[in-house]
């Protein structure tokens, strides 16, 4: 069931008002992945230099420790010490007698005591300090989120969306997918891809993955009325964005385009033109299959008009140019308007991409 506009706005103040240490786990920030192997040396080296640091303290203020096997510590004796009192072990037989002694022992010794058993807990502290590291990553991630893509729904459309602007050079941590499957959140997480838990048709969950703030929306929902809803809901928060949806059925694609969208996809009658396609002209398929894969082959740019094309024509150029944009407005080549580009222009030209 689709939620109305209402309980839209009771969720904003339960989402977006909420502290980013209540975030974690709704807002995922991507991280980088260690090795546990190193995790487990790097703890190891903290815990030897803590007992080195402690074994110095020790000897270097020797002469105020009591040995009730000898007169005199040597640094066998001070490792020894350090050793049994950072592991809180304490067998009495060597103690501080004077008050300096005591008083580096409670000044150094106990900190590094604590120190210690925090690498030897690391495990739980890990935890702990994973969500500390979480919040304080979504809350410098809110302050400066700017001109990123949100992708809703990490299904085929939307995971495919993404490869396709990962292929043409879009950094992973500039795309925000929201979706309501922790499983797949999980697997864009582990992309690299920052994530949002929870649904695109309530605004406060839109303004969590900062759609006021995207240059990019692409709503790929599995429901043609869940996708109006979405493109409503993101078009309300920002007017400016460029708004990408895909539907299912061509006969919603008006709603879409009132909803807000600049640019609706028609994914059955897409898939079910190239179909029809394959049955008489399978290459025609091959090559549109082409344009649309980044990694390999050809594919379809976009570029600025240098100064000294000005006043040409774009078929008289050294790229093969598709159409031209002027003033948001794609103008096939082969229009009259074309015949002389203006500053300002965008061409669409087949860009040759190295597999």
């Amino acid at each position: 069931m689709i939620p109305v506009f209402g309980e839209s706005s009771r969720g904003l103040a339960r989402l977006t008002d909420r502290p980013d240490f209540a975030l974690v786990g709704i807002l995922r920030i991507p991280t980088e992945q260690a090795s546990p192997w190193q995790a487990l040396v790097r703890r190891l080296a903290m815990a030897v230099l803590l007992l080195a640091v402690a074994t110095g303290v020790v000897y270097f203020g020797r002469d105020g420790y009591h040995d009730n096997a000898r007169e005199h510590m040597s640094l066998l004796d001070a490792a020894y010490y350090a050793t049994v009192s950072l592991s809180t072990t304490g067998y009495g037989d060597i103690t501080p007698v004077t008050p300096t002694a005591r008083l580096i022992n409670i000044l150094v010794v106990t900190p590094l005591r604590i120190l210690f058993l925090i690498v030897l807990v690391g495990t739980t502290l890990a935890v702990l300090t994973e969500r500390s590291r979480q919040a304080f990553k979504i809350q410098r991630w809110r302050h400066s989120v700017r001109n990123h893509t949100v992708v809703v729904g990490y299904g085929t459309k939307g995971r495919t969306a993404i490869d396709a602007m990962l292929g043409d050079g879009v950094q992973p941590g500039d795309i925000v997918v929201v979706d309501t499957d922790p499983q797949v959140l999980e697997a864009a997480a582990n992309a690299g891809l920052v994530t949002v838990h929870g649904s695109a048709t309530r605004s406060d969950v839109l303004r969590l993955a900062g759609v006021a703030h995207a240059s990019a929306i692409v709503v790929a929902a599995n429901r043609d009325d869940t996708a109006v809803l979405v493109t409503l809901t993101a078009r309300e928060i920002n007017p400016k964005a460029r708004i990408s949806a895909a539907v299912r059925e061509a006969e919603n694609t008006h709603l879409l385009r009132q909803s807000g969208a600049d640019s609706v996809v028609v994914s059955s009658e897409t898939a079910g033109r190239l179909l029809g396609i394959a049955t008489t002209t399978p290459s025609v398929v091959d090559m549109i299959e082409d344009l649309l894969t980044p990694e390999a082959g050809f594919a379809i740019s976009e570029r600025d008009v240098e100064p000294e094309e000005i006043g040409g024509s774009p078929r008289h150029l050294r790229d093969i140019v598709l159409g031209v944009v002027r003033g948001g407005t794609l103008i096939r080549v082969g229009d009259p308007e074309t015949d002389a580009l203006e500053t300002g222009d965008k061409l669409l030209y087949l860009r040759r991409v190295q597999g």
